[in-house]
């Protein structure tokens, strides 16, 4: 998985959620969403409860909570037709 890259939970309470892999351990992928996860508080996912996408954003589209939530609305419509 690639920093910056969408991805979709397939478990637990963020199920369905689109979310943004912000960096990467041995125990699997940290996770931010802007919202519920906000940068400051990123989520530690196993990387077998993702489901991938072929899309990323630059570091420019998620400097911010603001700007991460405005750029996840922007992609969700072609997430959407995954």
């Amino acid at each position: 998985m690639k920093i910056g890259q969408i991805v979709y939970s397939k478990a637990g309470r963020d199920k369905g959620k689109a979310l943004i892999v912000i960096s990467s351990s041995d125990l699997g992928v940290f996770v931010v969403d802007g919202k519920e996860r906000p940068l400051e508080r990123p989520k530690l996912k196993n990387t077998k409860h993702l489901n991938l996408t072929n899309y990323c954003l630059s570091e420019n589209e998620y400097r911010s909570n603001k700007a991460l939530r405005a750029s996840l609305k922007r992609y969700q419509v072609k997430l959407d037709e995954l």
